[in-house]
């Protein structure tokens, strides 16, 4: 499908009024903007004390009563990085150092792990969604202040590896204050867009967005008012706040406001900018491994990026702008738009484009694979990683069974060849089948990954021609931090992988004929010598026994083409007895 033919998903139409106000907002782990485009004119909105980077933190008071959202006021409960529990519950905590953060000795242990994160503020039990719709409510009344009117619908930039329970968390914030939201925009597309739209940008770029908490790096290319996304990768749980707990670490205090210092001065409350650049080099280079690791997958040369933009205030480190500038040339670092506020810049762009323009067409990708379990445990990939969305594809399955009457379908999301390896997404059944014979039965599901890539999957029984429709909401089980790790571990094991999904075919293969011709075994229509019989008996039983022992394929493979051979009379005689039953009482000239 040539590029241009893709369309950006049209909102419901009581969004198309032209009079619509649609503002974008980057709703970051440290820091929060809101701004909005029209005419040509681009604001970002200063709250009281004239800045327009708001604090991403709450206050609440002894009684847990919410008294304040920004840099002030102070109380009781101060609660900081609060992006970081979005979509996430208990179990999913093991990996994240919680003693960094603010929310740390508050977190409700739900031993259920079924809930989202709540925190135990005073008497009250405030979940992170309440929590995170506190700073947006707070964004809503800056921008309403401004523009001297409601506002209502917004763009909303998340991180590129926020999994499906985050963003479904992002959105049932911003509807608790009071926003409808057009679109979940990946942050490091939005800096790009921005910077695309700013400089009438054609070529391919590369995206390096280290914000406060996350790390993202996306691959895009950028063609006549048209931004496709090739390709993302990232750490959830990686970001320039982990260089300020560094500073704090060696008994430094103001980390924050010495690492801003040590981008333009060689030293900083006694603290020398290289000694800065060798405590925290370990982490940079996560980010240039997992940057150098995305070009190897898409298979594009470091030569062919034309330009590299920066996004996130830690991108101002000059050791990082020197990484990138050994691998991509210097010339190619662009720093000619603001890293703080290029992310809602570009929000503010695609709400524009969203609500008026439609000049520009954005097109996405999703982070990982998505597929089905099969029999044997193997996974069949249905939407591969970095397919462009919104996407939709369909497949018809069949039964495995003589008379099954029911498909249960277990949807996955990873790189891995088998399910148990794959981050489970949702269980769904087909019921009432026809019960049919192995094969004849069909099943075809629809799977849709829409604009905000969450996956909503339809299905239909052929026969009886029933429906349903259901929207993945996963479960609360992926530890986001080891999503960066999900890729390395798909390659470092993908010839073990493989070797072990061939042998799961090959044992769904065997089992099936060995069900069928033990009971055509007992068919007494069909006739077989004694001899015969033993023959095909003791290959079902030497079939059988290299499938317990569950170790060497071509064995598995050898005794099953050995048992077709000596069953060939016994399927012949099948065929034959099926055959003379479909032409029985009919004409040569009918047939």
């Amino acid at each position: 499908m040539a590029l241009l033919q893709i369309k950006e998903p049209i909102p419901n139409q009581q969004n198309q009024v032209d009079n619509d106000l649609v503002v974008g907002i980057d709703l970051g782990t440290t820091n929060s903007l809101i701004g909005y485009f029209n005419n040509a004119e681009l604001k970002i909105f200063s709250d009281e004390d004239g800045q327009n980077m708001i604090a991403s933190r709450v206050v609440y008071d002894n009684s847990g009563n919410l008294i304040g959202v920004g840099s002030k006021p102070s109380g009781k409960y101060e609660i900081s990085s609060i992006k970081r529990l979005m979509g996430k519950n208990f179990a999913d905590l093991k990996n994240i150092n919680l003693q960094n953060h603010d929310f740390h000795n508050l977190i409700i242990d739900n031993s259920s792990n079924k809930e989202a994160i709540s925190l135990q503020i005073a008497d009250k039990k405030i979940s992170a969604i309440e929590i995170s719709a506190e700073i947006l409510k707070h964004l809503k009344k800056i921008a309403e202040y401004h523009l001297g009117q409601e506002v209502s619908k917004a763009v909303i930039t998340v991180p590129a590896y926020f999994d499906d329970n985050a963003k479904t968390a992002t959105k049932q914030s911003a509807k608790l204050a009071g926003f409808d939201v057009l679109r979940l925009i990946n942050e490091p597309t939005a800096g790009a867009l921005a910077f695309g739209l700013e400089n009438k940008s054609i070529g391919t770029y590369l995206v390096y967005d280290l914000g406060g908490g996350t790390f993202d790096v996306s691959i895009l290319k950028m063609q006549q008012g048209v931004f496709k996304v090739l390709g993302v990768s990232g750490d959830n749980d990686l970001g320039g706040d982990d260089f300020d707990k560094i500073i704090l670490q060696k008994g430094y205090k103001n980390a924050k406001k010495i690492k801003e210092e040590l981008s333009f001065n060689e030293t900083s409350h006694g603290l020398l900018r290289q000694d800065f650049e060798c405590l925290i080099e370990d982490k940079l280079d996560q980010t240039i491994n997992i940057t150098k690791n995305l070009l190897h997958d898409l298979d594009i040369e470091f030569s062919k990026i034309d330009g590299v933009i920066l996004i996130g205030g830690s991108t101002r480190i000059p050791l990082i702008q020197k990484k990138l500038a050994e691998i991509f040339g210097k010339d190619k670092i662009l720093t000619n738009l603001d890293p703080d506020r290029v992310v809602a810049i570009g929000a503010c762009y695609q709400a524009y484009n969203l609500s008026r323009s439609r000049e520009n067409l954005l097109l996405d990708v999703n982070p990982l694979s998505i597929g089905i379990e099969m029999m044997g445990g193997i996974v069949d990939k249905i939407i591969h990683r970095n397919s462009t969305i919104p996407f939709s594809k369909s497949k018809e399955f069949t039964t495995y069974a003589d008379n099954q009457t029911a498909m249960k379908f277990h949807i996955v999301q990873g790189e891995r060849e088998f399910a148990r390896d794959c981050r489970s997404l949702a269980e769904f059944e087909v019921k009432n089948i026809p019960p049919l014979k192995a094969g004849l039965a069909r099943v075809k599901v629809d799977f849709t990954l829409d604009a905000d890539g969450l996956l909503i999957i339809n299905s239909e029984e052929k026969y009886t021609g029933k429906k349903q429709e259901i929207i993945v909401r996963p479960s609360f089980g992926l530890d986001e931090s080891k999503i960066k790790n999900i890729l390395l571990e798909s390659l470092k094991n993908s010839k073990i992988d493989m070797e072990q999904r061939l042998l799961a075919e090959a044992i769904v293969e065997a089992r099936r004929d060995i069900e069928i011709i033990s009971n055509d075994l007992t068919n007494p229509e069909i006739n077989l010598e004694a001899k015969e019989r033993e023959i095909i008996i003791q290959q079902l039983e030497k079939l059988k026994e290299f499938i317990e022992q569950n170790n060497n394929r071509d064995s598995i493979q050898s005794a099953h083409q050995e048992l077709s051979r000596v069953s060939e009379n016994l399927i012949l005689q099948k065929v034959n007895k099926i055959l003379n039953a479909k032409i029985a009482g009919q004409k040569v000239d009918d047939l």
